[in-house]
């Protein structure tokens, strides 16, 4: 019985406002994990978790990709909608991390607001762990999901890093006690 080989995906960084961002790409170029450099560790056994082995190699990123997320970072926030990206995952997570570019940049929702959409209001527990393994960052908007209260809770790349991401989208966000 032979093991199934490693994924093969291309590693890129992108200086951004908020730090070094690890563009993670397959061979066609669709983006398959977006972090930061500092949670590099997380993002492997992420992609662990959903692809088995990975390997990762320096590569450029797609001009388009690279193109779309500095022209994010520099206020045209509708550039997010024209990335490709491509997650493995439970069929619950594939609904939540559809759901979340649904959101509008500039909104937020409650993750109960957000199981509520998804037929399944008594999940928000399954919706916060599905938005904590979300490996696409930025992209798939996990930064637009709020606690009930309207407070920042968990973000993977640390609550200052949320608190920009929402602000630069134009969220007037809860002072921080």
């Amino acid at each position: 019985m032979s093991a199934k080989p490693p994924e093969t995906f291309g590693l890129d960084r992108l200086p951004t406002p908020i730090g070094t961002a690890l563009l993670v790409t397959d061979a066609g170029g669709v983006l398959r994990a977006l972090d930061w450099a500092e949670h590099e560790p997380r993002m492997k056994e992420l992609l662990r978790l959903q692809y088995g082995a990975v390997v990762l190699e320096d590569g450029r990123s797609p001009r388009e990709l690279t193109s779309a997320l500095t022209g994010y970072f520099k206020g045209d926030l509708g550039r997010l909608k024209t990335i490709k990206w491509r997650v493995a995952g439970t069929p619950f997570q594939h609904k939540v991390w559809t759901a979340l570019p649904k959101i509008p940049a500039g909104t937020t929702m409650s993750y109960g607001a957000l199981a509520a959409k998804l037929n399944a209001p008594k999940a928000m527990r399954a919706v916060g762990h599905a938005n904590g393994s979300n490996p696409i960052s930025v992209v798939v908007p996990c930064h637009r999901l709020i606690g009930a209260d309207g407070s920042l809770i968990k973000y993977g790349g640390g609550l200052e890093r949320k608190r920009w991401l929402l602000e630069h989208e134009g969220v007037v966000v809860k002072s921080m006690a």
